[in-house]
């Protein structure tokens, strides 16, 4: 019997974790559950902000999978691993926690509006913190859909200090293009920031040395997907021009129905076939 096909979302926001019902947040929630309703296995993983009410929402701790340590600016920062379920979706959602970046902190601003200096450290994070816990699992999935600026690192990370890993070897990536920037340029260290084994210095040319915006992390994605998807109708004008001379095949903006989303990953599927 043939395997199903699997998916993994890397979902920066998601309803009803974050209580607005904002279009992005609710399509994060429909996409696991309908690739779930039409055969597929999906693992889906988001950042776990402070404002996720563990108790509401029934989180809990997987021992097994935390523990990790992860150095960024020779700092070590533990990762720990936290799960729920929907369960009329029967769909497991993945939470990548750490109490310096995340702990009892709100999304990607304070109370006042303001964006956390660090986002540019949880970005580097929460990327590489899915990555390891999806290897941790030993899960392979045909599809990785990033959703959100603060997955864009994932895949620099997959297509080259993972290119040799045999779980993410055949993985297409999919870049969910949207339009929630971040308006706090990253320090110009943060090329120095996300470096780990197999990534060089040429890998990070195009930031290096930079105050890297919300543009140029998008592009740095961009460079390193297999496809694009147009998740809102209004993207960065400059990004979609870039998108548009990249090559790679787009999904236009075709309103927020998982089915188109579903033709768009199957067809990636059936073209590596």
């Amino acid at each position: 019997m043939k395997e199903p096909n699997r998916i993994l979302f890397l979902a920066q926001e998601i309803y009803p974790y974050l209580a607005e019902e904002s279009p992005i947040r609710l399509l994060n929630r429909r996409l696991p559950e309908y690739f779930q309703a039409n055969g597929y296995e999906t693992r889906t993983f988001m950042p776990k902000f402070g404002e996720i009410n563990e108790r509401r929402n029934q989180l809990h701790e997987v021992i097994r999978l935390s523990g990790m340590n992860m150095i960024i600016e020779d700092a070590d920062h533990p990762l720990l691993i936290k799960v729920t379920s929907i369960q009329q979706a029967r769909i497991q959602i993945y939470f990548i926690d750490n109490d310096d970046y995340f702990g009892r902190r709100k999304g990607l601003t304070d109370e006042t509006g303001k964006e956390y200096a660090d986002n540019d450290e949880r970005c580097v994070f929460f990327a590489r913190g899915a990555i390891e816990t999806v290897k941790k699992l030993r899960w392979t999935p045909d599809i990785i859909y990033c959703s959100g600026w603060m997955s864009a690192l994932a895949p620099l990370y997959l297509k080259k200090a993972y290119a040799d890993t045999p779980f993410f070897t055949n993985s297409k990536i999919i870049l969910s293009l949207d339009n929630k920037e971040y308006k706090q340029p990253f320090a110009s260290n943060f090329a120095q920031k996300m470096l780990i084994e197999g990534i060089t210095g040429n890998d990070v040319r195009s930031i290096e040395g930079f105050s890297v915006g919300y543009e140029e992390l998008m592009r740095l994605a961009i460079d390193h997907v297999d496809a694009i998807a147009l998740s809102t109708p209004v993207v960065n004008q400059r990004l979609l021009n870039y998108v548009q001379t990249s090559g790679k095949p787009i999904m236009p903006y075709q309103g927020e129905d998982p089915a188109d989303y579903w033709n768009f990953c199957k067809s990636m599927i059936d073209d590596a076939n």
